[in-house]
């Protein structure tokens, strides 16, 4: 069965922060690829919830978060398979210091 993904405003404003630093060094249309490829991976959560793999911290595992890695981001969600919904929570280039952010949500 299909999943609904939802996204958090946390979510959606590292989203964007990822999307405007890639079109201050790269350009408006690499951004806009870049946000496509974001966008096509957190929705084929939808389809396969957990295509991502468990976090490499112990305190994100406890706490249920799964981690789908792409080639620079990581993507944090949980899956709450009762309602059929794949929440997002955040979504950040792994050369930041992730568990921070993750934390301080």
């Amino acid at each position: 069965m299909k999943y609904k993904v939802i996204r958090t405003d946390t979510a959606d404003s590292l989203i964007r922060k990822i999307i405007l630093y890639v079109a201050q060094k790269f350009g408006a249309e690499t951004a806009l690829k870049k946000l496509d490829e974001l966008e096509k991976s957190i929705n084929s959560l939808g389809s396969n919830p957990y295509l991502g793999e468990d976090p490499r911290y112990p305190v994100l595992r406890r706490q249920g978060f799964k981690v789908l890695i792409l080639e620079k981001d990581l993507v944090f969600y949980k899956i709450d398979d009762e309602k059929k919904i794949v929440t997002i929570y955040a979504v950040v280039d792994q050369r930041q210091d992730y568990l921070s952010i993750i934390r301080g949500m």
